[in-house]
């Protein structure tokens, strides 16, 4: 009697590996290799695109740019491009980015945006868990104000629909990841500064689970109006809530008061917070935020102590809230006048060093901790954001891949 052997497949499958110890493999791959594995068969096609596959895939990729000790001192990414676009008889207007660390900001690799900007000029609005948001700038035509949602990882980007609101004055933008349901919001504050009587700004929220836009009010007093002074620079997205420098005007004076306006992302509640004593008290020509570390940070250009000399005043907001813990950082002396264009999360400050008589312009990378300086072989201003490998817009409908 012949005895029955299984087949080769069957043999192999007893030696398979647990489907969870698959799936905990697959979400510690790089993006494009994970979506490559789609095709290997329904069940992990069914399992990667889904919510929890992908944000355990970016927390585990977050975790190891960290080095574990959640200070973001590991090595990130940055990507950059310039905000006025160049556009050729041969070209759209579609800028090449610059994917490079965010110390160094060292080129990795280029990559070529895969829309177009009617205007010509656009930037980059913000960066979150990989997903990049980007506006058309230099547009107030409402169908021609372009918004887009690209995650460069997978391939995939998302045109956001014409906005609520019957018309468009100055825009300023936020973008920001809603944790309480996985989502993402990006904001849209439309405003007439100058404008007598005051205007109050007309704000929108649009959020990705619907693909819609929505009025919302800012529930403060009608006299504040978001400022817009560095646009290069995102809207930084610290502790869930998004901020801008803003004016109050108090009094019948009219005296005119600078304050940091909030945007809870779960809530769509907002605030005010004060900015660091003694901040205010200098001869400034710059003021913006950016996000240090994962901490809300205030950085000021105005004349230094020597005489002649400029300098950057960076404070950081070490408990989020609490005003008393605004704390004088770095400051970062520089001989020329000067406009910071980047400040990223380790610290690389990017300025541009405005032509003088007998001066060039140059842009200029200082490292706050170091001092050091390295001269930048660009020729305009940039959109500089993090970013991150994702899977972010992988479970989502109306997207379009390239």
């Amino acid at each position: 009697m012949s005895q029955t052997t299984e087949p080769p497949i069957l043999r192999r499958r007893k030696n398979d590996l647990p489907d969870d110890i698959v799936l905990n493999i697959l979400t510690r791959l790089p993006a494009k290799s994970v979506i490559r594995f789609r095709c290997v068969c329904k069940p992990w096609d069914s399992s990667i695109t889904t919510p929890y596959f992908i944000s355990t895939h970016f927390n585990n990729f977050a975790h190891d740019h960290d080095n574990g000790n959640g200070d973001g001192d590991g090595d990130g990414y940055i990507i950059h491009m310039p905000w006025r676009l160049r556009a050729t008889k041969n070209s759209s207007n579609r800028p090449v980015c610059t994917v490079a660390f965010d110390r160094t900001f060292d080129r990795i690799s280029e990559v070529e945006i895969p829309f177009d900007f009617p205007s010509g000029s656009a930037h980059i609005v913000g960066s979150c868990n990989g997903l990049l948001c980007l506006a058309d700038i230099g547009n107030l035509n409402i169908s021609d104000n372009v918004i887009y949602l690209w995650n460069p990882s997978i391939r995939k980007f998302k045109k956001l629909p014409d906005s609520c609101l019957g018309r468009l004055g100055f825009v300023k933008y936020g973008f920001a990841y809603h944790s309480e349901n996985n989502d993402y919001k990006v904001v849209r504050i439309s405003g007439y500064p100058g404008m007598r009587p005051p205007i109050p700004d007309e704000i929108e929220v649009y959020t990705l689970s619907s693909d819609s836009w929505r009025r919302v009010g800012m529930s403060l007093r009608v006299n504040v109006k978001v400022l817009d002074d560095c646009f290069l620079l995102p809207a930084p997205l610290v502790s869930g809530a998004l901020h801008w420098i803003s004016r109050v005007v108090e009094g019948e004076e009219e005296r005119k008061v600078e304050l940091i306006v909030s945007f809870d992302a779960d809530s769509e509640e907002f605030r005010m917070l004060r900015m660091p004593d003694g901040a205010m008290s200098m001869v400034r020509f710059q003021t913006c935020l950016a996000s240090f570390k994962g901490k809300l940070a205030f950085l000021t250009f105005g004349q230094s102590e020597q005489r002649g000399g400029f300098q950057y005043s960076i404070w950081v907001m070490r408990e989020y809230g609490v005003l008393e813990s605004w704390n004088k950082l770095f400051v970062v002396p520089l001989e020329r006048l000067a406009v910071c264009i980047a400040f990223t999360m380790c610290g690389s400050l990017l300025t541009h060093c405005l032509k003088t008589n007998n001066q060039e312009q140059k842009f200029v990378l200082v490292d706050t901790e170091t001092l050091h300086e390295k001269d930048f072989d660009i020729q305009q201003p940039l959109c500089v954001a993090n970013l991150m490998e994702s899977l972010a817009l992988l479970d989502g409908a109306s997207m379009v891949s390239y």
